[in-house]
């Protein structure tokens, strides 16, 4: 299956935290909580048809870049999102502090 990337500029409320996202095109999750929706098959396509809440239950760091492991709460299929600039730190740590307690 050849994975393909679609981009999709828009803006969005969080479902999760209500903070309003400026949509970049490359925009996947909210840089507060870093919760997203599980709406695409591939990167933009918003195909898919779940639409379940995506937790972020894990934080590492990988080849120079932070990512987090996301959970969808309806199907539990797990996804890596890649963290860029913006994307709120004190979340991160709090990710990784949830694993040790």
């Amino acid at each position: 299956m050849t994975r393909k990337f679609k981009r999709t500029i828009e803006d969005f409320k969080c479902e999760n935290c209500g903070h309003l996202v400026v949509g970049d095109g490359y925009t996947n999750h909210c840089p507060e909580c870093l919760w997203s929706k599980h709406v695409d098959n591939n990167p933009g396509d918003r195909e898919n048809v779940c639409c379940g809440l995506m937790e972020p239950k894990e934080a590492f760091f990988q080849k120079n870049s932070w990512f987090v492991m996301q959970e969808c709460q309806k199907c539990k299929e797990q996804k890596n999102i890649k963290l860029k600039e913006g994307d709120n730190l004190l979340t991160v740590e709090e990710i990784i502090a949830k694993k040790f307690h």
